[in-house]
């Protein structure tokens, strides 16, 4: 078998609305052998992988799959319910998954479901070399598979902090946006975003975080406020530590001054031998040591979010205790058996590890790793109880006596910090914190939650609630509206005219388009921002109250739709262009695909459709929104439906753009006024004018601001470059059109009469990427129209250079224009100038730009010239 293709659909996709793994998979030889065929085939899968009898397929009971394997299927449809289950012994739980045939024999599109997209790649392709070989009767090591899927999810997954804090934003339909491998993640969208680093947040002060960062500065602070804190001093040789030690008396405690997670700290350092090895390895941390008198009482973490104490725990470390028969290494070994101890973070408890702490421990008892301790007796493995070492909690959150609370509280507001843990040695909290000879030992800016999330013992404490209530107040925006344009063609103009109307009316829109990605009016960065790449850059921007996106059909191919969910979705029109590519063959299939933006737009939202398109009007009966139709006829059926219907209609009345609802009429403008429309003669223009419209009505946009939108919108290089921009260069008149299929150039052709009484020339170019007959047949619809054609091979793809221009030339050839009125320029500048070398004064140049601000640039010397 071979895999052709596998890439993560990372949104809103063909197959699905979850995130999916994609697999275009070649299974050979074995389309023509099914799963029943092959001896042995069905019981070594059920050995290898029993849990597949879980899986319900079609059947929608539990066997149902292993039922199919059994009758006889295809090994797409295996491969697929095995990478859905080597993903759940991964514990990375998933259920959804669809295997369907193309039009190749034996080729199959696979789509499953993933959390971790690495997880979910390596999975498809294991699946893939299980299948094959339990064909051939070998037998694969699964379980060495899964801890490969298990350590990749380790590095990649969120830690249990950062994942709390998301899930509890997702659970409110606040989106997230990770920002980088690690735990920065933006919550929300545009001016509404917030964002977090594990605990800290952007509200996260940076003076209170290195306070915090530093023990000694802390102490000071605290102890100035009447917070009882132990005696002690940084120092940074041996000598000033042993001679502190010896004045605030032993034991001592022993800590790099600046440090995290327990490393480097050494608890109730008896005597000087003890300090010197405690001095060093607090030294390998960092250079400056404290050295402060040892509290006797347990660990105890108090966490204060927003001002508030909202959790407390005592935190113990791991201990082990004797049986009179086992060794120490035995019994650290049954302690990490214990299930609910993993690596890292990855469960309640971690698993113990032999380190410095550790070894000092034997050293101080005469032990190790093979004594047999004595029946009964208890054995600290760690002097610090922090839960990365392998420590455990209980929760103690309602045994929090009043005056500790408030000194909680009092200490977050003294240091600063939104999110603030406060580690203090106390025997219990029940007591006030003075009564029991207790102190403040350190506070943390960036507090783990997993010990308040899953204690060891008591309850658990839903600690990221708090954090999202502070970052996201009751009635309170997370996100800005977005609203997506999809279609064939007019796609841009659309998105343009959309963020032109939205600015008109005070808004700070961000735009993704083909032409680049804008901030209001600056271009922030160029090129094609289509796809989903363009949406994440738009929706981090901390300046736009609404997003315009411009969404391609190869963006929703290739990674799906950067978003979930929209407030505006807007389907312009389908046409046959990019039929044949990446398996979408059909009009059908080129408009479900495009579909998708609609059917992903929000309950709340609403949906703008084309009337006058059958394959989009169908959508009005898919989505799960309100729809606005817009038509420039309103008296076909489907509009006085929905008119009837109550639903709401934006079209051509009398020369004006008008907006329906029920017995309401709204005039906006009237459509020769518009300049993009060239006095109502460029029909599309007319339609994208409707659907931008219709799209700013949904958003509840001023109508005053809608109508000067329309009226001030140019077909200009600058407001619109690339669409029907009109340059003078001498007395030859030269339009710069984008249109690259032929539903494009015709509708250009309504206006071009109009433009010239002379000839009209063409420099134009197929897309090589384009299914042969389609180029012809682009050249069909030029020939039609010019009396003389340039043509250049801008866009070659994966075809020849040459081989294209061909095509569009013998499509030229067959709509009946004399071949010596036809040349072959293969260089795109070089074309232009031809063009402009054989027009007379009064022609029209019709000039189709494939990188349209150079041909622009070039033009423009040409006027100069």
């Amino acid at each position: 078998m071979e895999i052709r293709e596998i890439r993560a659909l990372r949104g809103p996709n063909y197959f699905s609305r979850y995130q999916v793994i994609y697999v275009l998979l070649d299974i050979g030889e074995f389309e023509k052998r099914p799963s029943n065929e092959i001896p042995g085939f069905v019981d070594r899968l059920k050995a290898l992988i029993p849990s597949l009898k879980e899986h319900r397929c079609s059947r929608g009971y539990e066997g149902g799959f292993l039922e199919r394997v059994e009758e006889g299927t295809w090994f797409g449809h295996i491969v697929e319910h095995v990478a859905i289950e080597l993903q759940c012994l991964a514990n990375m739980e998933v259920g959804y998954g669809k295997a369907i045939t193309t039009d190749e024999e034996g080729v199959y599109k696979i789509a499953f479901r993933y959390r971790d997209e690495d997880v979910g790649i390596e999975a498809g392709r294991e699946a893939v070399k299980i299948v094959e070989e339990l064909a051939k009767g070998e037998t694969p090591d699964i379980d060495d598979i899964v801890r490969k899927l298990k350590k990749i999810r380790d590095e990649n997954m969120l830690g249990p902090t950062t994942y709390s804090l998301v899930n509890e934003a997702y659970e409110r339909g606040i989106p997230y946006i990770r920002l980088n491998e690690y735990s920065f993640i933006q919550l929300g969208h545009g001016k509404n975003q917030r964002r977090i680093q594990a605990s800290m947040t952007d509200s996260t002060s940076a003076i209170a975080m290195e306070i915090a960062d530093e023990k000694e500065r802390t102490k000071e602070i605290l102890d100035e406020a009447g917070i009882p804190v132990p005696k002690g001093k940084s120092v940074r040789t041996l000598d000033e530590a042993l001679d502190m030690a010896k004045r605030i008396g032993y034991p001592v405690a022993v800590k790099p001054n600046i440090g995290n997670h327990g490393r480097g700290i050494s608890s109730r350092v008896e005597d000087s031998e003890e300090l010197k090895t405690a001095f060093k390895e607090a030294k390998r941390i960092y250079p400056v040591v404290v050295i402060e008198k040892f509290l006797t009482g347990s660990d105890h973490r108090i966490l204060v979010i927003n001002g508030k104490l909202v959790a407390a725990a005592r935190r113990d470390p791991p201990q082990i205790t004797g049986d009179g028969t086992s060794t120490i290494k035995d019994l650290i070994d049954e302690l990490n058996s214990d299930p609910r101890r993993g690596v890292g973070h990855e469960k309640t408890l971690t698993k113990i590890e032999i380190d410095y702490m550790t070894k000092r421990i034997f050293k101080q008892n005469n032990y190790t790793m093979d004594t047999v301790l004595p029946k009964g007796e208890n054995l600290y493995l760690k002097s610090t109880a922090n839960l990365s070492a392998g420590g455990t909690a209980t929760d103690v959150t309602e045994s929090v006596h009043p005056k500790n609370k408030m000194i909680a509280e009092r200490i977050s507001g003294i240091i600063g910090l939104d999110v603030m843990g406060i580690d203090l040695i106390v025997p219990d909290l029940k007591e006030p914190l003075e009564q029991r000879n207790g102190g403040i030992i350190e506070v943390n800016a960036a507090p783990g939650f997993r010990m308040h999330l899953d204690p060891y013992e008591g309850e658990k404490r839903d600690v990221a609630k708090p954090v999202i209530d502070m970052l996201f107040p009751p009635g309170s925006e997370s996100t800005v509206p977005i609203i997506a344009v999809t279609g064939t063609n007019g796609k841009t103009t659309t998105v343009r005219l959309i963020s032109h109307i939205l600015k008109m009316d005070g808004k700070g829109v961000g735009v993704a388009c083909t032409d680049g990605l804008f901030r209001g009016n600056d271009l922030l960065k160029k090129g094609d921002f289509s796809g989903p790449q363009g949406t994440k850059f738009v929706l981090k921007e901390k300046n736009i109250d609404h997003a315009v996106l411009e969404v391609a059909r190869g963006g929703i191919l290739r990674r799906g739709l950067g978003f979930f969910e929209s407030d505006v979705g807007v389907f312009l029109n389908v046409t046959r262009d990019h039929l044949g590519e990446g398996g979408i063959n059909t009009i059908e299939d080129m408009a479900r695909l495009k579909g998708i933006v609609v059917e992903t737009v929000k309950s709340s939202g609403k949906s703008i459709l084309n009337a006058e398109d059958p394959n989009v009007l169908k959508y009005k009966d898919i989505v799960h929104s309100d729809t606005i139709l817009f038509s420039e006829s309103p008296d076909t059926q489907p509009v006085k439906d929905h008119l009837s219907e109550g639903g709401t209609i934006v079209t051509v009345e009398e020369g004006n753009i008008v907006v329906k609802r029920e017995e309401n009429l709204w005039t906006i403008a009237e459509v020769s006024s518009i300049p993009i429309t060239f006095e109502g003669k460029a029909t599309f223009n007319v339609q994208n004018s409707l659907a931008a419209v219709a799209a700013c009505v949904a958003l509840d946009t001023d109508l005053d601001s809608i109508k000067n939108g329309l009226l001030t919108f140019q077909s200009s290089t600058t407001q619109n470059p690339g669409r029907m921009n009109i340059l003078d260069v001498g007395k030859i008149k030269v339009m710069i059109d984008y249109g690259h299929n032929r539903p494009a150039v015709e509708a250009l052709s309504e206006v071009l009469d109009d433009l010239t009484e002379g000839e009209k020339i063409v420099v134009c170019q197929g897309t090589g990427n384009r299914p042969t007959e389609d180029i012809i047949d682009f050249g069909r619809g030029i020939g039609n129209i010019y009396d003389k054609v340039i043509i250049n091979d801008a866009d070659p793809r994966y075809r020849k250079v040459g081989e294209t221009a061909e095509l569009v030339k013998q499509g030229v050839l067959d709509a009946g224009l004399p071949e010596e009125r036809i040349e072959v320029i293969i260089d795109e500048l070089e074309s232009i100038d031809r063009g402009l070398e054989i027009a007379n004064d009064g022609d029209l140049l019709v000039v189709q730009p494939c990188e349209i601000q150079e041909v622009i640039d070039h033009i423009r010397t040409k006027r100069k010239g």
